[in-house]
């Protein structure tokens, strides 16, 4: 019998989820999303709508009371709520994985103690505390807000010179220190655990940002084959030591010297993985779907080369935006998002290729493709 799904979250993540499930009829009846956003835009790819906050308890346990099995597309739900609403619905990954992983620094030390590598990271709650991490670490060191952080939003560079009390009170949250990493780049695997317990991983993808905020994912990364196969590992390492179901977005760091680092984890579908949708047998979202209604996992083979560029507020603009169109052959998504803001991700686009075709010349298309897909105002 098909499974009522419900979903923390109705934005892009949400939409392209709905649209997976529209695809699984057979399995998937009905998508119900909490978002606080009237005609999110998972609703407009046809999901219901419970309009409330991410954290709201009553709303949270309407969703539960309406829904086989709940998911989340965001990080912000209540685990507390969702924890109290077991007795009634499925919901995975587990209340305590979405707690473990809210907490940049428990869930760091969650990774260190399950022998995941990961960068040096110390507990800088006090300014006694920050010191002497930057005693250990030295400086430049990044100063990491534990909860509610991303984009680069909540992250701060200590540099030499300046004061640490500042800084710490500058960042007005409960904060951790990391050590810099000397690193290559920044690599993301998606991998998918079933409640089952299978595990299945994509080829590893190399990530760009700008601003913080990623600005293009290569498929597959830049890397070679003991490291693609190193960050595959520590993705199946991740997922066995978490457990629970569903598709998870890991991001590692590659060290100039060797090696993988683990940077976060994220307990949902990723901006990394919208590549999946025209590169790989199973997208991550159809995936997810097979993942937390029990079903087996699909293939992750990636069939063919692709590169995929976020399309953001611009700088200086906030409002309406006119229609956007992509040069032919290029996948353009757009997210339906009625107003645009600086750096909001408002859509992406996807280029495609062959494997006799140089990804260097792929990455070129994607960046030229770029001065042409742009926001401008109505």
């Amino acid at each position: 019998m098909a499974s009522t799904l419900g979903i923390i979250g109705g934005g892009q993540l949400g939409m392209m989820l709905t649209e997976a499930a529209r695809g699984m009829p057979e399995h998937i009846s009905e998508v119900i999303v909490l978002d606080p956003s009237p005609g999110c835009p998972a609703s407009q790819a046809g999901a219901k709508q419970i309009a409330a906050g991410y954290a709201d308890g009553s709303a949270i346990r309407e969703l539960a009371s309406r829904a086989d099995v709940i998911t989340y597309e965001i990080e912000s739900g209540d685990a507390d709520a969702l924890e109290s609403v077991l007795d009634i619905t499925e919901v995975r990954p587990p209340p305590e994985t979405l707690r473990m992983i809210q907490d940049k620094y428990v869930q760091k030390s969650f990774l260190k103690e399950n022998k995941i590598p990961v960068g040096d990271f110390a507990p800088a709650g006090t300014i006694d505390e920050l010191k002497e991490g930057l005693e250990r670490f030295g400086r430049p060191a990044l100063l990491k807000a534990r909860r509610g952080a991303y984009d680069g939003r909540g992250n701060r560079v200590i540099q030499k010179g300046d004061d640490a009390a500042a800084a710490l009170e500058q960042m007005g949250a409960p904060a951790y220190l990391e050590k810099m990493i000397n690193y290559t780049m920044e690599v993301s695997v998606m991998a998918a655990r079933s409640t089952s317990g299978e595990i299945r991983t994509y080829h590893p993808v190399e990530n760009k940002h700008k601003d913080g905020i990623l600005h293009m994912s290569i498929a597959p990364a830049r890397i070679d084959e003991n490291t693609a196969r190193a960050a595959g590992q520590a993705a199946r390492d991740v997922l066995d030591r978490i457990g629970g179901a569903g598709v998870f977005g890991i991001e590692m760091f590659v060290e100039k010297r060797g090696g993988i680092l683990v940077n976060e984890v994220a307990p949902r579908v990723h901006n990394s993985g919208h590549h999946t949708l025209q590169s790989c047998i199973t997208s991550q979202f159809e995936q997810h779907l097979r993942a937390v209604l029990g079903l087996e996992l699909g293939d992750t083979k990636l069939l063919r080369p692709a590169v995929m560029c976020n399309i953001l507020g611009p700088p200086g603009f906030e409002g309406r935006y006119k229609p956007v169109a992509a040069p032919e052959g290029i996948h353009l998504k757009m997210y339906g998002k009625e107003s645009s803001r600086p750096g909001r991700k408002m859509g992406h686009y996807t280029v495609t290729g062959s494997w006799d075709q140089d990804v260097e010349r792929l990455v070129d298309e994607a960046r030229l493709a770029g001065e042409t897909i742009r926001l401008a105002p109505t």
